[in-house]
């Protein structure tokens, strides 16, 4: 594994990490780009001075997705052994979805150009998506004659609806940064070169934020999204209970009643 495939940068409480496969457009399924993934979600994590991550790529794609050259070389030995295929996947690329489902906090894809196949399912994985108004997004996978084997028949339907996923799915279209904004995939697009600014903009408002509400928060959101009302209800009680126990609910409210801006320690 290669600590460069995917730079780690740590500023305050905000972490960036780029994808630095320029050579291939950022393909995300070379094996030390899983395991840097796997890596770099594993320092997240732990640290808990962080509160936001930025993910972008290099040069000038976010991400193309899979590595097609690799796949078609692999092509024969896939059709005589699916099961290793099948393993192959799983071991694989898809440990990258997994991996970044565990980060309890927010993540904010700034896409700074195409995101194709895995790549616009790599930009879904996050929570915000911010993208350059270059950008281009497709659901590729059937123009390849294979489907979205990392996740994106799972993200996109709860990000777009039922009806936009399927007429990106069917039809492998690449669609614009406006059309994708307009549609909900992205939150913002912006030209390209105030498209890190903007990315850390949000990524600073968030980290300005009490640390272990904003972790809570996530979670919640995240499993709300399965749970009944009552059951969602339950979880929030629960995570209320913790939340008004720490000092920062206490300077938050004392702030208020002051008059002044909160001073916050994760605490």
């Amino acid at each position: 594994m290669s600590a460069d495939s995917i730079l780690y940068e740590k500023n305050g409480r905000i972490v960036t990490w780029t994808i630095n496969k320029p050579e291939i457009r950022n393909a995300v399924s070379a094996p030390d780009v899983v395991e840097r993934f796997e890596e770099v979600a594993d320092m997240v994590a732990k640290d808990h001075e962080v509160s936001c991550v930025i993910l972008t790529g290099a040069g000038t794609a976010f991400s193309s997705g899979g590595d097609v050259k690799d796949m078609a070389a692999r092509a024969s030995k896939m059709q005589a052994f699916p099961a290793g295929t099948r393993h192959w996947y799983r071991e694989g690329i898809q440990r990258i979805p997994l991996a970044l489902d565990k980060i309890e906090v927010p993540i904010i894809a700034a896409v700074n150009g195409h995101a194709i196949g895995a790549g616009c399912d790599l930009a879904m994985m996050a929570d915000i998506r911010v993208a350059a108004d270059t950008a281009q997004f497709g659901e590729v996978f059937v123009n390849l004659g294979i489907i979205p084997g990392d996740g994106g028949s799972w993200y996109l339907p709860r990000l777009v609806g039922r009806s936009k996923a399927f007429e990106m799915t069917f039809t492998g279209d690449v669609i614009d940064a406006a059309e994708a904004k307009s549609i909900g995939l992205v939150s913002h697009v912006v030209p390209i070169d105030e498209l890190m600014p903007t990315a850390i903009k949000i990524a600073t408002k968030i980290s300005r934020k009490p640390p272990e509400a904003l972790r809570m928060t996530k979670r919640l959101l995240k499993e709300s999204e399965f749970q009944r009302l009552d059951t969602a209800l339950e979880m929030a009680a629960g995570m209320q209970a913790l939340a008004q126990a720490t000092k920062d609910h206490e300077e938050a409210a004392r702030a208020f009643a002051e008059k002044r801006k909160p001073v916050f320690t994760g605490e």
